[in-house]
């Protein structure tokens, strides 16, 4: 078996000999090229591996070079040769197709775990994914919009370029970060999430990058940090917007030089890690709000998953629901009855997907025999999108219905006895607490039932068409209790 061949294109005759010796030292095979005509000849006769390029050559840029390959080479990777702190050529390589860069001088370290990296997506190993995973997907859904997010993930998963995944919260960032590591070549490796606004501030710099014993009082051993944790796979900053600004200009530094210094440390080691950025907010704001640098902006936001969300894809519910319900249900059974998908497709779901798994959740746990039902969901009607019960909530007459006094207030203990019965509001008057307001209205309406039933909770529930447990967990929330016989 013939071993993987480099292709490497520079005009400096000193550096490209220094690359071939060094790849050859690894146990590949080289060719090497000046200019770009000269490697444009050697890809048309030669299959490689990796292309590794100078971005200035003496007939054109090596940009040129990259757009090339990453059209009509598709399996080959090509990384790029920078200048020390021209960051911004790196990102716009990266953004044309570059699976990965180098800066110069060159530290040949860097360069064998970059060419190392590149070796996995080209010639992956049985079972590894170096283009996809043996794994079912982990975003589920048929809609047109999760089949492009999935070919999207499948492209993206060869490259080393950050991405920055964004989506209104509860939409599955996490899951699509993970599905990306799954892809890529790093599939054996570790991914390490971090959610940066869980971090106290004072401890960043030790969680992200480690320390040495004794670097400071408590540091009884050496300790890695998330960027040595996560080395050879992918760090995952979740909700990166909170990280301060002083933390910033220290991830900055990680991520151009991929080197990073414990804490009490004198030298740097080398990490080799892939970026991926997740955040509920506008990055692009928080720049011109000056609560997010710029530069680690452009440096983390290389490329952008936009992750669609849940009410834009309401086609997807079944499937959500049922892959849910087994999660749920366990070892047991799960199903919805009738007109309950016709519900959750009138509900907005602002919490998308994890609304939707706390509702069933909730719901199930109401639900006789398994079956859930509509009136087991709980759907706030406020929050139903585009329905007629919208306009009926929302109408200026009314926020709540009156409550009428117990008829027959000896039946009622003194324990359950609506001692500040909710006050009558005007067309033009508001609470001035809405929870506790909706809460004696609730209370005042249970208890109304309950009298009329003699508090059979069985005939209450019906009455007021919600299931036996679900009108338990009314009286247990709102302290209602039968009267003492």
């Amino acid at each position: 078996m013939s071993s993987p061949r480099i292709l490497v294109v520079d005009d400096e005759a000193d550096l490209r000999e220094l690359l071939e010796i060094t790849l050859l030292k690894m146990g590949l095979d080289v060719d090497t090229s000046a200019t770009l005509r000269e490697a444009r000849a050697n890809l048309e006769r030669n299959d490689y591996a990796l292309v590794l390029t100078d971005m200035r050559l003496p007939d054109g840029l090596g940009l040129e070079l990259v757009r090339e390959v990453a059209a009509s080479h598709k399996s080959t990777p090509i990384a790029v040769i920078t200048a020390f702190g021209s960051a911004e050529n790196a990102v716009v390589a990266l953004k044309a197709g570059a699976f990965d860069y180098v800066t110069k001088p060159v530290v040949l370290e860097d360069l064998r775990m970059m060419v190392q990296s590149a070796l996995r997506v080209s010639s992956p190993q049985p079972g590894q994914a170096g283009g996809g995973s043996s794994e079912p997907s982990r975003l589920i859904g048929d809609s047109p919009a999760m089949q492009g997010l999935r070919a999207q993930i499948g492209r993206l998963a060869r490259s080393m370029a950050p991405i920055a995944i964004t989506g209104e919260s509860g939409s599955g960032k996490e899951l699509a970060a993970r599905e990306i590591h799954a892809q890529s070549s790093r599939i054996a490796k570790p991914f390490v999430a971090v959610n940066c606004g869980a971090i106290p501030e004072t401890l960043m710099e030790a969680e992200f990058f480690g320390y040495r014993k004794g670097a400071f009082t408590g540091a009884a051993e050496e300790r890695d940090g998330f960027f040595q944790a996560a080395n050879g796979g992918t760090l995952l900053l979740d909700e990166v917007a909170d990280l301060p600004l002083p933390m910033q200009v220290k991830l900055l530094r990680a991520i151009q030089e991929r080197r990073v210094r414990k804490i009490g440390a004198t030298a740097e080691e080398p990490v080799d890690v892939r970026i991926i950025s997740a955040t509920h907010q506008d990055l692009a704001r928080c720049v011109e709000q000056g609560k997010f640098r710029q530069d680690l902006f452009y440096r983390l936001n290389v490329i952008e998953l936009a992750l669609p969300p849940l009410r834009e894809r309401l086609d997807d519910l079944p499937v959500l629901c049922e892959a849910i319900l087994a999660k749920l249900a366990g070892q047991g059974k799960a199903s919805l009855g009738p007109g309950v998908l016709d519900a959750l497709r009138a509900y907005s779901f602002p919490g998308n997907v994890r609304e939707l798994e706390n509702v069933l959740e909730r719901a199930l746990a109401f639900a006789n025999d398994g079956v859930i039902e509509v009136q087991d969901l709980s759907l706030k009607a406020a929050r139903v999108a585009e329905a007629p019960a919208v306009q009926e909530v929302a109408a200026p007459p009314p926020v709540a219905p009156e409550p009428q006094p117990v008829s027959a207030p000896e039946a009622v203990p003194s324990s359950a006895a609506p001692s500040n019965a909710a006050p009558a509001l005007g067309p033009d008057e508001l609470p001035s607490n809405l929870p506790e307001y909706l809460n004696q209205v609730e209370r005042d309406i249970v208890l109304r039932a309950l009298n009329q039933t003699q508090f059979n909770r069985t005939q209450a529930a019906s009455l007021l068409g919600i299931s036996l447990r679900q009108l338990r967990y009314t009286m247990q929330k709102l302290d209602i209790h039968a009267p003492e016989p």
